[in-house]
Order: C-alpha cells, then sequence, then structure tokens
C-alpha cells in the first residue's frame, strides 16, 4: 500500500509498504524526463467511492468520498495543472482538503499542500529539492528540506501520473515517487500484467488495462491493482489487497453530485 497511501488510514489499518523497482529491464519515468503523455490527462472532476473491507469486521465498511477536480491555467506566464481534493468520511477529523501544481509540460511538481483537521502542511517543489512554503499562515512544514539526487513525481497524484503512462502489454514501469515530507524518493516498480474488460452502469463493456504493483513489507504481501480504460486513459477501479483485508476505489459517473459546489 504505498504512496502516502493515504498515511493515516494505512496507520490505522497497520500498513506502511514501501517498493524498490527491481534490476528487471523496465522503463524509468520521473519528472522532466517527458515520458509521461500529458495530452492525456483530462481536467475537471473526477469523484471515486472508496472503501475498505477487513477480515476482522466482516459486517461493516469503512466509507469514504474522494473528490479530484483538475484543472489547467496559466500561472506567471507558465501553464500548469491545478489539482483540488477533498476527502469526505463520516469522521470530520479524516477530512483532507490538498491542492498540488504541476507544469502542465511535464507535470514537474511545483507546489503542495495539505490540510488534515486544522492542520496544514504546504511545501514548494523544483527538480532539486522541497521546502516548506514560507508564505503559508501556520505552516507545520515551514521548517522543512530536503534536497533531491534527481527530480521525482508527487505520489499524492499517482492516479493522475498512471493515466498518462503509455500502458501496453507486458511494460513495467519505475515511477520515482516522493510523498512530500515523508521519508525519501524512491523508485516503485508497476507492471502491466494483462486487460479486462469492466461492465459499467449502463452494462457497457470497457477494456481496461491492469497495472499492478506488488510487494512484501515486514512478512506482509500485499497487492494494488488499478484498471484503466484502453481508450479514454481513465483509472475506473483500484483494488488494493493486504492483511487479508481490501481496499477499493471506484469511479462515480458523471452524474454523482458535486458535494463542495452545493455549499459555496
Amino acid at each position: 500500500m504505498k504512496r502516502n497511501l493515504y498515511l493515516s488510514l494505512m496507520l490505522a489499518a497497520g500498513i506502511i509498504i514501501t517498493n524498490q523497482a527491481s534490476a528487471q529491464k523496465i522503463d524509468s519515468v520521473k519528472a522532466g524526463d517527458n515520458k509521461l503523455l500529458t495530452s492525456q490527462l483530462k481536467t475537471g472532476l473526477k469523484q471515486y467511492m472508496v472503501y475498505f473491507q477487513m477480515p476482522t469486521r466482516k459486517k461493516s465498511l469503512n466509507i469514504s468520498l474522494w473528490l479530484r477536480d483538475i484543472k489547467k491555467q496559466t500561472v506567471n506566464g507558465k501553464e500548469v495543472f491545478i489539482t483540488t481534493q477533498h476527502w469526505y468520511g463520516n469522521d470530520t477529523n479524516q477530512y483532507r482538503h490538498i491542492v498540488s501544481v504541476n507544469k502542465a509540460a511535464d507535470f514537474s511538481p511545483l507546489y503542495h499542500r495539505e490540510t488534515i483537521g486544522n492542520k496544514t502542511k504546504a511545501y514548494n517543489w523544483s527538480e532539486s529539492k522541497i521546502s516548506g512554503a514560507d508564505t503559508v499562515t501556520n505552516n507545520l512544514a515551514k521548517d522543512f528540506s530536503l534536497a533531491f539526487d534527481q527530480p521525482n513525481l508527487n505520489w499524492n497524484l499517482d492516479i493522475e501520473t498512471f493515466e498518462m503512462l503509455p500502458l501496453a502489454y507486458g511494460k513495467t514501469f519505475a515511477i520515482n515517487f516522493y510523498d512530500a515530507g515523508i521519508g525519501k524518493p524512491a523508485y516503485t516498480a508497476y507492471k502491466v500484467t494483462g486487460s479486462e474488460m469492466l461492465t459499467l452502469f449502463n452494462n457497457e463493456k470497457v477494456d481496461c488495462w491492469k497495472l499492478v504493483n506488488e510487494g512484501d513489507f515486514n512478512g506482509n504481501k500485499y497487492t494494488q491493482t488499478f484498471w484503466i480504460t484502453k481508450k479514454t486513459h481513465e483509472l475506473l477501479k483500484e483494488e488494493d489487497a493486504f492483511n487479508g483485508g481490501f481496499r477499493y476505489k471506484v469511479k462515480l459517473p458523471g452524474n454523482a453530485p458535486d458535494v463542495v459546489a452545493r455549499f459555496k
């Protein structure tokens, strides 16, 4: 379960996972190498239902709603993607508001801010380092600084990164991801293992690539599987298997209400 794999949730489930890319031949991907197909990234609102099934709680589900809104804008004369996320659950302490800014040309990270409750951590991000943003009030990460030996990509935007990969059968990608403020950047391997037809709400069949990341952490095996459409390059489904439990992320249809806009 890597990425900031929504670190607080994973800590609660007893899972933090690291997976280094192996020595096999793979396609390495990092910020600035122009291997991501940014023209494939669709702007607009995407909403996901996220739920956990744990073997110790067979009659209950931990359910939340995640909104990811991508806009392409011009800032200081340069085109950028601005991704705003809202994570909703039953507990207001789990609510997250996240804003990430990336170069439109190659998706290199420029800025990342995450607020959980009333605690905010904000960072300025470049090819050579990440540091606390001194212009953000009450920034808990204002004194943070980490130098990089090479550029990396924002792991909080893993979905968007996967949607821009040049997926094909048998390909393996080692992506240099970094979770802002946590540990150090690391290459993580994702392999296209095949394809599968998913059935949508209107019984439409959609052909998807299956992208898989698996490994072992402290004796616990885990597998992450992502279903990404071949035609529109959208992530429709994610399944994470760990410790006998599962986490699912399922993209909702376009008619799902925008809960943020309703109360503006």
